[in-house]
């Protein structure tokens, strides 16, 4: 079968729509789980924060590993990593004398191929033959955004039609995607993105650049002001505003996602005309607003509005900080892209995690509010990075 690099494209979109069920579907079950196994909220916390830590552990090891057996292999054994975590995350939990650790196992699985779908896509994107790589970048993050949106509205009508009760049939029909872009991964023309890496920067002087550690922080307050709000949005929606499921789950984390994909396509098409480090901070400012409003709004729906924002300021966080990476870095090779993603989902496991801690101590509300420190944090970095000697270009591309 003689494909195009158009299914190369296709196939990496549809990885992030796989990282996006094995990242997203847990917390939409988080108050499922609370009821029906009797799991405290720190333990739904350390769900969370495993999830995001080995994902971190496979993007360490994958500096390593990734360009010697391939990026074919490594893509077909994230998809493999993905589709059986989900499956055993349906019926698992129900074989086991403790149903926790059932969860736990299952997490795990799915964590690797979460993991080196986020060291090994962007690369592969980044290595097909296209003119402006920021915008094809920035479109492949929003895929992500999409794949989120699909899990909260299709998993609701799954809840509406057959109910909740059945819920653990869900994992395993979410398993069917990455289990068929398995096969199609399996035949897609795939490039490296630097042919046998012979001319890539080593990992050693990367680590010597001051402006890489710049990104690496940028980096990990990116993923934990993401993952901080949309992994608690379902529960605070529906253990603290008092709302229903299904209203929780659309004006919250639905509508988070939403509005991160629109930022998300809007930058990728408009990449000649955007000065990236202006709208990180700018992201940053809003995503600090975002926060206060969700928190300290008298009104359940405009709390809601305010975790919808928060989506809109993360948008452009992550991808953008790849392009600036990708301009500063042209020879980093997978070996940058593995750290930056390292320091991603570092961010992502420890921005979830200090909510959990601070809500099972002081409050729902209060765990919120601790997140602020993420966008406040990237803010400072972004200012920094603005006045480096190594200093980027100032646009998107």
């Amino acid at each position: 079968m003689k494909l195009s690099f158009r299914s190369t494209l296709a196939a990496c979109y549809l990885g992030y729509g796989s990282q996006a069920i094995v990242n997203n579907l847990g917390p939409l079950l988080f108050v499922t789980f609370h009821r029906v196994f009797g799991i405290g909220l720190p333990s739904l916390a350390l769900l969370v924060s495993m999830n995001f830590a080995i994902q971190l552990l496979v993007d360490l090891a994958a500096v390593r590993f990734v360009d010697r057996i391939g990026y074919r292999a490594a893509a077909l054994a994230a998809q493999a990593f993905c589709a059986l975590g989900l499956f055993l995350l349906g019926f698992l939990p129900f074989l086991m004398s403790e149903p926790f650790y059932g969860l736990v196992i299952a997490v795990a699985v799915y964590a690797v191929g979460g993991g080196l779908l986020e060291v090994i896509v962007s690369p592969i994107v980044q290595a097909l033959p296209a003119s402006n790589k920021s915008a094809a970048m920035s479109l492949l993050h929003s895929f992500y955004c999409w794949g989120f949106v699909a899990v909260v509205l299709l998993s609701n009508v799954f809840f509406a039609l057959i109910g909740i009760e059945h819920w653990r049939y869900l994992p395993m029909l979410w398993a069917l995607l990455p289990l068929g872009n398995f096969f199609l991964f399996a035949v897609v023309p795939i490039r490296h993105l630097i042919e046998g890496e012979a001319s890539a920067i080593p990992v050693r002087k990367l680590l010597t650049k001051k402006m890489f550690f710049l990104l690496v922080l940028m980096m990990v307050c990116a993923g934990a002001s993401e993952q901080a709000m949309c992994q608690w949005a379902s529960f605070f929606a529906e253990a603290g505003l008092q709302v229903s499921k299904t209203t929780g789950d659309l004006l919250g984390p639905c509508a988070f996602a939403v509005l991160m994909g629109l930022s998300r396509v809007y930058f990728g098409t408009r990449t000649e005309e955007v000065k990236l480090e202006r709208i990180l901070l700018l992201s940053s400012v809003l995503c600090m607003a975002s926060y206060l409003v969700t928190v300290f709004s008298p009104w359940p729906l405009l709390s809601l509005s305010g975790c919808a924002l928060c989506g809109l300021s993360v948008g452009i966080m992550w991808p953008g900080t790849f392009s600036v990476a990708s301009r500063v870095f042209p020879l980093g090779g997978t070996a940058m892209f593995a750290l930056l993603a390292l320091a991603g989902d570092a961010g992502c496991s420890f921005g979830p995690g200090l909510v959990g801690m601070v809500m099972s101590g002081t409050g729902l509300k209060t765990g919120i509010l601790a997140a602020i420190v993420f966008p406040f944090l990237l803010a400072a970095g972004i200012l920094l990075l603005s006045r480096s000697g190594d200093k980027p270009a100032p646009h998107f591309n």
